[in-house]
């Protein structure tokens, strides 16, 4: 019997021993969604990039951490995929990670912020008109990297959740009036990386998932919620060396949420799907390029189905992964060139509410800038106001 091999290439197929026409099934072509908008100037080493509306004029503004400026950089958004140059906030020493929410309950978007070089985390509450002032900081021990809300405790406010280096989560439960009070203090697995919150075992509570990304664990854990405030032991799903964040999707679309894990010295992703009880299958890897850091799952191309875009500090490029629909993806990724050291992303929508198709905001560490990518869907209209504005 004649033993064939192929060899699997950027969506080409190679015969290796002998000479076979490639299927169309081979000949795969993922599709050319988006494309690099402009560039702005944000604080040095920018971690994290998150979406709002902080002056609520109903247009996406974006924010980021920036760690060596010790700082965030505020971009308010024009309405039509451009933004206005950064407005900077001094903050705290080495902001990490950050989370928005109304915290205050006063219809204003605020942000707390886990300061890694101050071993704090700090809370900013908004005016609404896209200004913000500290209502408080909260010592934790130590080095903060990750953060997250949730109503962990059952009485309506929102409480927060931190990912510690030194092995610990901690809790603050929320007054609702933007001050906290120190919860439980859990020590387990080894430095975790991030650490983020849904029920997935559909009880009503919520629950929580960390990556923990030492070389004795390389695991996500799974912390299910008991609605008190406590969490039961965790359970772990190995994952590949070194996880840096987790983050959720119906990848198989059967309505449970399933894992996303990025692998930051694998090059590659895991996708665990979940059994809807809390546990989950074992995982399923899949690759972009090189050194992905940081990856968000979104249906891009309008098939209902989740896809998943990740930065790659390494090759400096956003790999787009379309998915299948079962928890793989279509092979090969498209990739798109950005600014050195693609380090988180956001997806993106222009205004607050519209239907469009979702873009993407890339914070690039070693650049200090944003790079935004639209959605084709968005072209025609958004050169035609780059044009008009010479945004470049």
């Amino acid at each position: 019997m004649t033993t064939q091999f192929r060899w699997w290439r950027l969506g080409m197929c190679v015969l290796v021993l002998f000479a076979e026409a490639c299927s169309d099934k081979d000949a795969y072509v993922p599709p050319d969604l988006f494309y690099l908008y402009a560039n702005y100037k944000v604080g040095k080493n920018p971690t994290a990039i998150k979406t709002g509306d902080f002056n609520q004029d109903g247009f996406t503004d974006l924010v980021t951490s920036n760690i060596a400026a010790n700082s965030l950089s505020f971009l308010m958004g024009n309405g039509d995929g451009s933004f206005q140059n950064q407005v900077s906030l001094p903050v705290c020493r080495e902001p990490r990670n950050l989370d928005i929410a109304d915290f205050n309950q006063d219809g204003h978007q605020d942000i707390v912020v886990a300061c890694a070089g101050s071993d704090q985390v700090i809370v900013l509450l908004g005016h609404g008109d896209g200004s913000f002032e500290r209502e408080g900081q909260y010592p934790v021990n130590r080095t903060p990297v990750s953060i997250a809300d949730g109503d962990f405790n059952s009485d309506t406010l929102l409480d927060l959740v931190v990912a510690l280096r030194n092995d610990k989560l901690q809790l603050f439960f929320g007054y609702g009036n933007g001050k906290f009070r120190r919860g439980p203090l859990y020590e387990y697995g080894d430095t975790p990386t991030s650490v983020a919150v849904a029920d997935l075992n559909r009880d009503g509570n919520l629950d929580l998932a960390v990556t923990n990304g030492g070389p004795m664990s390389s695991a996500v854990s799974i912390w299910l919620g008991q609605g008190d405030g406590t969490f039961l032991m965790p359970r772990d799903y190995r994952t590949g060396k070194r996880p840096l964040s987790v983050s959720f999707a119906d990848f198989n679309v059967d309505g449970i949420l399933d894992l996303l894990v990025v692998n930051g010295q694998m090059n590659t992703i895991t996708v665990f799907l979940g059994n809807g009880d809390g546990t989950f299958q074992d995982g399923l890897d899949a690759g972009g390029d090189a050194g992905p850091n940081h990856a968000l799952a979104k249906d891009f191309n309008g098939d209902k189905i989740p896809d998943v875009a990740i930065v790659n500090i390494q090759s400096g490029s956003v790999s787009i992964l379309y998915g299948k629909g079962d928890g793989t993806f279509r092979y090969p990724p498209r990739h798109y060139t950005t600014p050195r050291g693609p380090f988180a992303l956001t997806s993106l929508t222009i205004a607050v509410g519209r239907e469009e198709q979702p873009g993407l905001a890339i914070a690039n560490n070693a650049e200090g800038s944003v790079s935004i990518f639209l959605h084709h869907g968005l072209r025609s209209r958004a050169i035609h106001q780059q044009a008009a504005q010479g945004v470049s």
